[in-house]
């Protein structure tokens, strides 16, 4: 391939580029636009309330004439418009109580949603929020969310409908004692409790390989679960310490902790003595495979259940960054069971039968 050619390629992905960086840059500034337009019109809507009092349907009445006067312009059909007049109210609210220093329940208020924050995630991904959510603490934590992972419109969809903000963070760990005060804050804000793993379906008795099998073979939503940041190095991964071979269940780098993650996954309850051997396997991953520059590993144990009393006290006086959580899963009913369950044409049958 000639240097001329070779230079001309360069030039077509360097205006590619530019034309993506520009595209992107103009649909952040439509959206910004957008939701500062409809909070101001939410805004007027409050604010004129008065002239509506004796006419129940004045939003859809709005809407009519807002699309006489705009006919191509969409956005302001009776429902949208219901939920800008929400969208203002939800977050002017808020903005009040923040002023004083108190949220809904009189509490001091953590996360504070500025315009600013509003106008980084698109005017849908608003209104599923506006559904879905009961809070300021719980919006303002699914805007950070979105903007932080780009999530698209079904993601966050997903992540509400698993109610990922009561799960966030809630895990039981030791974090505090054995990690830097920031490494530590943000593995704790890693973990969740419990996981979500209703993409898998399996049997109530089900064995830990069975389980590790199925989530790598659902490594995009095992990932999505985990959250932003994880890498998959292997499961079943093989470490040798003295003249005996060990397997991890599962192994990860994170990459904005710098550190590697071990993963182990019990089918039961949990037992004091898991947190013993996670704990002696990141002696030996902090020896092996930890270089110079990576953060302490840490060890997520996950229990098909859990006493959280007890798993503080098993965590009480180990030395190495470990988390305990619950996970969930869909069973599958048992075969002798499923056989006495009717099929839909036949509980169709039945229903004609007795009609």
């Amino acid at each position: 391939m000639s240097p001329n050619l070779l230079k001309y390629q360069d030039l077509i992905v360097e205006i590619k580029n530019q034309i993506l960086n520009s595209q992107q840059k103009a649909m952040i500034s439509v959206n910004k636009e957008l939701i500062l337009l409809y909070w101001n019109i939410g805004k007027m809507i409050i604010e004129n309330q008065n002239l509506f009092e004796t006419r129940n349907n004045y939003i859809e009445q709005l809407s009519k004439d807002i699309k006489s006067i705009f006919p191509d312009l969409s956005g302001f059909s009776r429902s949208n418009l219901f939920n800008i007049r929400k969208f203002y109210l939800f977050y002017a609210n808020a903005s009040i109580q923040q002023a004083v220093g108190l949220n809904s329940s009189n509490a001091p208020i953590q996360q504070v949603v500025g315009l600013n924050e509003l106008c980084t995630i698109p005017w849908g991904h608003h209104v599923l929020i506006l559904e879905k959510t009961k809070t300021i603490e719980e919006a303002a934590f699914y805007i950070k969310e979105t903007r932080s992972n780009n999530w698209s419109r079904a993601i966050l969809s997903l992540q509400l409908k698993q109610n990922l903000f009561e799960r966030q963070g809630k895990a039981i760990t030791n974090f505090d004692k054995t990690l830097e005060v920031k490494q530590a804050f943000l593995a704790n804000q890693l973990l969740k409790d419990p996981y979500n793993f209703d993409f898998l379906t399996l049997e109530p008795q089900v064995h830990e390989l069975e389980i590790e099998k199925s989530l790598t073979n659902h490594i995009t939503k095992f990932l999505l679960e985990l959250g932003k940041g994880f890498a998959y190095i292997g499961r079943q991964y093989p470490i040798e310490i003295g003249n005996k071979s060990y397997t991890l269940d599962l192994l990860f780098y994170h990459i904005t902790l710098k550190c590697y993650i071990i993963i182990e996954l019990k089918a039961v309850s949990f037992e004091p003595e898991f947190t013993g051997k996670l704990n002696f396997y990141l002696s030996a991953v902090d020896d092996l495979l930890k270089s110079e520059n990576d953060n302490p590993s840490i060890g997520i144990l996950l229990c098909n259940g859990k006493n959280g009393i007890e798993v503080e006290y098993a965590l009480k006086d180990i030395n190495k960054p470990i988390g305990v959580s619950e996970y969930t899963f869909t069973e599958i009913l048992p075969k002798q069971l499923e056989k006495n369950i009717p099929t839909v044409n036949e509980f169709e049958e039945l229903l004609k039968k007795n009609s």
